[in-house]
């Protein structure tokens, strides 16, 4: 059964990883989170990739925490001790590459949550986005109550949460909580371009820059600019000229592509 619930596909250094409970829209059942932390654990440590995209299968990206087995044992988060081989938000917060969320349907409170645990989201025309913790009766502690805010303002933020209305993909274009909205078939295939357009860039760059905008979201800007500062001289000391000169070589060559 594990081995059913997430799809894990290889396409060079991209890993499409793909939630299997569709008969379910793919509930956050303990069994799925235990999968899904696992296989990011292990995407962590795979030398070949270097970057995933996340999706659902079928009309869900997920909705939510499976309520009719949290009605049966409660609404573990997977924070302490005895439940830290769920805590998906760990797993997704150590994952050191770019984790592209290809939103292809319902993304319903605890999916949402798993949808802003993404650096980058695309939707399908099909997406709908709800938080309805407030309606549920439960507290979000996968960190909706922070990152969305922070995404799309608080006023439209406090709309969605005090009400637990749905937002389609249009809204959630427009409104910058998804940078682009695709028909549902051109989803992943732009989901998986993109992925593969950032594993173009410089493999030790990549990581260190996802870092540095992570740890530095959570700073005031101040810390953050300082920390820029200091992280940069850090690295500049283990830059060659040669090295940037190739590197400018091949933007520009790049860059010419592009213009067509």
């Amino acid at each position: 059964m594990a081995e059913d619930i997430i799809l894990v596909e290889r396409d060079g250094p991209v890993a499409l990883v793909t939630l299997n409970r569709p008969d379910a829209l793919n509930a956050l059942n303990r069994a799925l989170r235990a999968e899904i932390v696992r296989v990011f654990n292990e995407l962590k440590d795979d030398t070949e990739i270097r970057a995933v995209v996340l999706t659902g299968k079928g009309r869900a990206f997920t909705a939510g925490i499976d309520l009719k087995e949290a009605g049966q044992t409660g609404f573990a988060l997977g924070a302490d001790e005895d439940s830290k081989s769920i805590n998906m938000l760990a797993a997704l917060e150590a994952y050191p590459w770019p984790i592209i969320g290809a939103i292809n349907g319902f993304a319903i409170t605890g999916g949402f949550e798993l949808a802003l645990m993404c650096d980058v989201l695309l939707a399908s025309e099909n997406a709908k986005f709800a938080d309805t913790h407030a309606r549920v009766g439960i507290v979000p502690g996968w960190g909706l109550s922070q990152k969305l805010s922070r995404l799309i303002g608080i006023s439209r933020a406090k709309e969605l949460s005090f009400t637990g209305n749905f937002i389609d993909a249009e809204t959630s274009e427009r409104w910058g909580l998804v940078n682009r909205v695709y028909k549902a078939d051109e989803l992943v295939p732009a989901a998986l371009k993109l992925a593969h357009e950032m594993c173009g860039t410089q493999p030790v760059l990549l990581k260190k820059y996802k870092a540095l905008i992570d740890d530095g979201f959570g700073m005031t800007f101040a810390q953050g600019m300082k920390e820029e500062v200091r992280r940069s001289i850090e690295h500049a000391n283990s830059v060659t000229a040669d090295a940037v000169e190739e590197a400018r070589k091949q933007v520009t060559a790049r860059g010419r592509d592009q213009q067509g």
